[in-house]
């Protein structure tokens, strides 16, 4: 964990951009943008790592060393959102004892950031695209044009095409927001990367809560790789969180992806219709793989004691966690200790 001026604790690069296609993607673009002073967009579901990209990118850019400001338009009412933008003088409203600087202000020289843009009142859109063309804002209740200097990073999961198309967005807004747009993907898009950032959670949650907690066996990675993950990192997160104050029986409620049902009449492979035996055979794997997940789960993830309850031996859960693809390659340390761990059972037998 790196821990940079304004923005807070960023996860390393490898861990942020992992090894995923599409997060190569996402590393290029922002590595071209970081260091010009270019409105972005980022888009993406929810969880992706918005946020965290945005800060990132402001990490690295010409503008690090000043403030990272977080405005989040969908949490503030738009009729108080105004004020908290671009601040107000005495006076201005009922309530305004004191004159005070907005979050743009505070952003000079450093990168306002508006998450969920999509929210944005549809009113208070004119007005930012006003600052945003000539630089200029007033405070509430003052004449006096004040101008700052800041970079602008926008995200939102809203799909903004739709939002315009619905006469809730301005157009002329989102052009101007919109000069480089990158697209965050869904973790399931990204499922390689599930073991690097699955071991950054433990280790950042395990420091929180000053819990130790062992690296994850080979088959919770691969099981963790396997859940569909509709919350993306943020459901990962918590998930890892609740692993290390709750212990392995709180993963007992995440399902693993099921593979996606076949027509019955419609399934075919390269070589034409599946046969029936091929079927039967596969639809028995899938349930052997299930049963297992749940023996392990069950017991915590130890192999052994799972083998008794399941009623086979210990080398024949070995075969069919590896035949079920739940194990995944390990560092040659463990493949060492593993062997060691084979031949030890092999003399009890």
């Amino acid at each position: 964990m790196v821990r940079t001026k304004g923005v807070g604790v960023l996860p390393p690069d490898e861990v942020l951009f992992g090894n995923s296609p599409a997060m190569e993607n996402v590393r290029q673009k922002a590595l071209k943008i970081c260091r010009t002073n270019v409105p972005v967009l980022l888009l993406g579901d929810g969880g992706t790592g918005k946020e965290v990209l945005a800060r990132w990118i402001h990490a690295n850019s010409l503008f690090a060393g000043g403030e990272f400001v977080k405005v989040n338009c969908a949490a503030i009412p738009g009729s108080l959102l105004e004020s908290e933008l671009f601040g107000h003088e005495r006076g201005a409203f009922t309530g305004a004892q004191a004159a005070k600087p907005g979050r743009v202000e505070r952003a000079h020289l450093g990168t306002l950031f508006l998450d969920e843009i999509g929210d944005l009142d549809f009113a208070l859109q004119s007005k930012l695209l006003h600052f945003l063309q000539d630089g200029y804002f007033s405070r509430l209740g003052d004449e006096i044009e004040r101008t700052v200097e800041t970079r602008l990073i926008c995200a939102t999961s809203r799909s903004i095409d739709d939002e315009i198309a619905a006469g809730r967005f301005r157009a002329d807004f989102y052009y101007r927001i919109n000069v480089i747009k990158i697209v965050m993907p869904r973790l399931a898009e990204r499922r390689g990367d599930i073991p690097q950032l699955a071991e950054y959670f433990r280790k950042m949650h395990s420091q929180l809560f000053e819990k130790e907690c062992e690296p994850f066996e080979p088959e919770i990675l691969s099981y963790l790789q396997n859940v569909p993950w509709q919350g993306n990192l943020r459901e990962l997160s918590n998930c890892v969180a609740g692993y290390i104050v709750g212990g392995p029986e709180t993963l007992v409620h995440r399902e693993p992806t099921r593979p996606r049902k076949a027509s019955r009449t419609n399934r075919t492979d390269e070589q034409g219709p599946v046969p029936l035996k091929k079927i039967t055979k596969d639809a028995i794997r899938e349930m052997e793989r299930n049963v297992i997940i749940e023996a392990l789960r069950a017991n915590h993830w130890n192999r052994r004691k799972a083998a008794q309850d399941l009623k086979i031996s210990y080398r024949a859960l070995i075969y069919k966690i590896r035949e079920a693809g739940l194990i995944v390659k390990r560092p040659a340390a463990q493949a060492k200790s593993a062997n060691v761990e084979s031949r030890a059972q092999a003399s009890a037998d």
